[in-house]
This record gives C-alpha cells, sequence and structure tokens, in this order.
C-alpha cells in the first residue's frame, strides 16, 4: 500500500521518464492519474479490491457506476472478456483508441467485483496514448481508470487539472502534457451492438465497419456502462445550452461564428472543439467565478460526428443535478 506519508506531502508529479515509478505505484496499490489520448484516467490495480474502493472515495463515486479496465492490447483483455466475432473485429480496427467494448466476463476473471458494479459484463479498452500503452506495459496487471476528476465534474484533459480536482487524494500523478482527443471514449455493447456513450471514436466510423446503424441506448434505466448518469461532467455553475446571445449574468462558451468569452473552435472544428471542451469548461467555470456571474451559456454545437458526444457531455453537464 502507498503510504500515508506520500499522501500527506500531496501527490507526486513524475515524468515520461518514470513510467517504472508509475508503474510501481499502482503494483503496491496507490492511485496513479496518468495521461490517454481521451482524458486522463484515475488509475488501480482492477484485480486489487482495496486499491478499487480508493478511486471510489477519491472521486466520490456512486458504487453502481462500473469502471473502464485499460489493457495494453486485445489479448490481455481476453484472458477476463469473453469476445464474439463482432467484437474481435471492431478490436482489431479501432484498438488502440478511443474505443470501449463492453463484453461478458469470464469465469475466474480475477478482477475486483468493484469494477464491474456487480454486472455480469466488463467495460476494457487498448488506449492509443504511447505514454499510457508504456505504463500499462510497465504495470503488467489491467488498469480500472475512470476519469480523473470529483465524480460529477469536469474531466481532466491536463495533469494540472487533476491536481486542482483531487489534490492528495491521488498518490502520483504521470504529466504527460494535454491529452489529444479530449474527451471520453466511445462506449460499444457488443452482441448484438449497441451504442450506449457517445465519445472520441464517432458513431458513423463504427457504423461504416459494422456496414449497418448502430441502435443507441445511451441513457438506460439501469447503468451498463460508464458516463451514463444523466447529470455528469458538471461545472460549479448552471449551465444553458444552445445560446446564440450574450447576457451580462452568464460566461458564454463559443463555437464558430458564436464567439463568446472564449471559444471551443473558432473556426467552427468540432475536433479542436472535443480537444477543448473540458479544459476550457475548466477555464469558462473559473472566470464566471472571477467576475461574478452566475451561469454558464454554451453557443450551439452541430448534432454530428464528435459533435454529438459533445453535446452529449454538454446536456449532461446542463441536467439537474443529482
Amino acid at each position: 500500500m502507498v503510504s500515508t506519508e506520500t499522501q500527506r506531502h500531496g501527490p507526486r508529479v513524475l515524468t515520461p521518464q518514470q513510467v517504472p515509478e508509475a508503474a510501481e505505484v499502482l503494483r503496491a496499490g496507490g492511485l496513479l492519474a496518468f495521461p490517454t489520448e481521451t482524458v486522463y484516467g484515475l488509475g488501480a490495480d482492477a484485480t486489487d479490491g482495496r486499491a478499487v474502493a480508493r478511486i471510489f472515495a477519491a472521486k466520490g463515486r456512486p458504487a453502481f457506476n462500473p469502471l473502464i479496465v485499460h489493457v495494453r492490447d486485445a489479448a490481455a483483455a481476453e484472458a477476463f472478456a469473453h469476445f464474439g466475432a463482432t467484437a474481435r473485429d471492431l478490436a482489431a480496427l479501432f484498438w488502440p483508441g478511443p474505443l470501449t467494448l463492453v463484453l461478458p466476463l469470464r469465469a475466474g476473471h480475477g478482477l475486483s467485483p468493484l469494477v464491474t458494479a456487480g454486472l455480469d459484463t466488463v467495460a476494457v479498452r487498448v488506449p492509443a496514448a504511447p505514454l499510457a500503452r508504456d505504463l500499462l506495459r510497465a504495470t503488467g496487471r489491467p488498469v480500472a481508470a475512470p476519469s480523473a476528476n470529483p465524480s460529477g465534474r469536469v474531466s481532466a484533459t491536463r495533469a494540472a487539472h487533476v491536481l486542482e480536482g483531487l489534490g492528495d487524494r491521488v498518490d502520483a500523478v504521470l504529466d504527460g502534457g494535454a491529452c489529444a482527443v479530449g474527451l471520453e471514449s466511445t462506449i460499444l455493447r457488443s452482441g448484438p451492438p449497441a451504442l450506449l456513450r457517445e465519445g472520441g471514436l464517432a458513431a458513423e466510423e463504427i457504423e461504416a465497419a459494422l456496414g449497418h446503424p448502430l441502435p443507441r441506448d445511451v441513457t438506460p434505466g439501469k447503468v451498463q456502462a460508464p458516463g451514463q448518469l444523466s447529470s455528469h461532467y458538471a461545472p460549479a455553475r448552471p449551465v444553458r445550452l444552445d445560446v446564440t446571445e450574450p447576457s451580462p449574468d452568464a460566461a458564454w462558451l463559443g463555437f464558430g461564428p458564436v464567439k463568446g468569452d472564449l471559444s471551443l473552435s473558432p473556426d467552427g472544428d468540432v475536433v479542436e472543439a472535443a480537444a477543448n471542451l473540458f479544459d476550457h469548461l475548466h477555464r469558462i467555470d473559473a472566470l464566471a467565478a472571477s467576475q461574478g456571474r452566475d451561469r454558464i451559456d454554451v453557443a450551439p454545437i452541430p448534432e454530428a460526428g464528435l459533435g454529438r458526444a459533445i453535446n452529449d457531455r454538454l446536456r449532461r453537464a446542463a441536467a439537474p443535478r443529482m
């Protein structure tokens, strides 16, 4: 177990050259925040129940909300999850990358029951970020890792966001700079495929690979996968969407021709907007606080491609607080 001495002095911030030290934090039962191409994850050894329990405590996360398990390659995932033919084809096409597959658990899988929140399935992915893959190889174990932020708050896309949100509740942060995608992974249920969460891989790309449209099941009555709570990704202030006119009592997050106080993408590029989303939500929330404004207004985002995933996160940010 990582000592309380580490916690009293705050988390260690590790460089990319310190991957062996980062892996040792995980093997010792500690919490490590690390960058993927999507967002920073709050990682723990997925086979260590005490370590996984620390994730829930650190985030203030409801115990019924499952976690994504990160592995170095598909072969590592096959040790604890069943792959049908379609899932295997999708993994071959989109792993490593921002796609999470929800798969049936194998008997004797060895994962902590906390990882799956009592379900008979597990959410798993192979991240594309080279630093994350180096870490997983060095750790040699599956790593459970939700986004490295307090539950329901804005996800972290920089090490500074992790430190601001979680502070000494994490033992160490592996600083790999800004996340390239900046939006959580797309989650797909296997057998038959259904979209559970929009994310960093556009649904159209999956549909093109499958050769048919994907049924959507993005907010079911029962939580089946991470990120399905209706109120999530929320700044401290209420959020109002699809705003095209400024209001004096709100900080305004723009997009394209709607400039705002800060813009997700002045050029109207949804890829740039996705990469900026969580960082800009942090920044606009801070701006609203500094200027005494009591709301965040957000410009319209096109409901297509990654725009759908951005709007999904924004609708959850704007939902009534749980």
